[in-house]
């Protein structure tokens, strides 16, 4: 088992994996998942283990973003025409 980074480490880092990136948004690991999985939530695939890495900054405020949306009522066909634009 790996030890976790710091907050501090996590924070100065261009790439995060989803387990910091849950603990960046307060998102659950399986929501930021479901939206990766649905291509809400861009990656980048490292090739030599194969492990999702998101770009932080990019990655917190499209998670903010969505939240947001959803809190407004918004369904997700409709959240992913508007990341669309």
């Amino acid at each position: 088992m790996s030890r976790q980074r710091t907050m501090e480490k996590i924070l100065s880092s261009e790439y995060v994996s989803i387990g910091e990136l849950a603990r960046l948004t307060g998102c659950r690991y399986s929501t930021l998942k479901f939206y990766t999985e649905e291509g809400m939530l861009p990656f980048e695939q490292a090739e030599e283990n194969l492990t999702r890495r998101y770009r932080r900054e990019e990655s917190v405020m499209r998670t903010a973003q969505i939240r947001s949306l959803r809190e407004a009522g918004r369904s997700i066909p409709e959240i992913k025409e508007i990341l669309k634009e």
